[in-house]
């Protein structure tokens, strides 16, 4: 059974977020990272690119496959997981601490985003 912390919103692409004022940090999930597997590279977006809700910002490669990463919401990354160069596995061990992926200056306010409570139905 994966954790769906209540705090957090989600995408259907198994992306979370949690939001600071206008600033979001975002990661995959911990059901996402489950389906991937041994996690060994992520390609994320550079600080300063703009992202747009929906569109893909990023990869994350396992032992298993390459999948994309999606933005949860539109904005500008301020700042990467600098520390997933290095040990891409934190994704695995702490996808919602030490495993996150950019920060994102959001530009609106995303509206379609899945409650923790709506997340968990989804993968269940």
């Amino acid at each position: 059974m994966s954790l769906t912390p209540e705090n957090l919103q989600y995408t259907k692409e198994h992306e979370w977020v949690s939001a600071d004022a206008n600033t979001y940090t975002m990661g995959i999930t911990d059901y996402a990272q489950g389906a991937l597997g041994d996690i060994v590279y992520v390609q994320l977006p550079k600080v300063g690119e703009v992202i747009t809700s929906g569109k893909v910002c990023g990869e994350v490669e396992s032992t298993k496959s390459v999948s994309e990463i999606y933005a949860p919401v539109s904005g500008t990354v301020v700042a990467i997981n600098e520390s997933l160069a290095n040990t891409p596995e934190s994704i695995n061990s702490d996808p919602y601490g030490d495993g996150w992926l950019v920060k994102i200056e959001v530009s609106t306010t995303p509206s379609d985003l899945l409650s923790a409570k709506d997340y968990a139905e989804l993968t269940a």
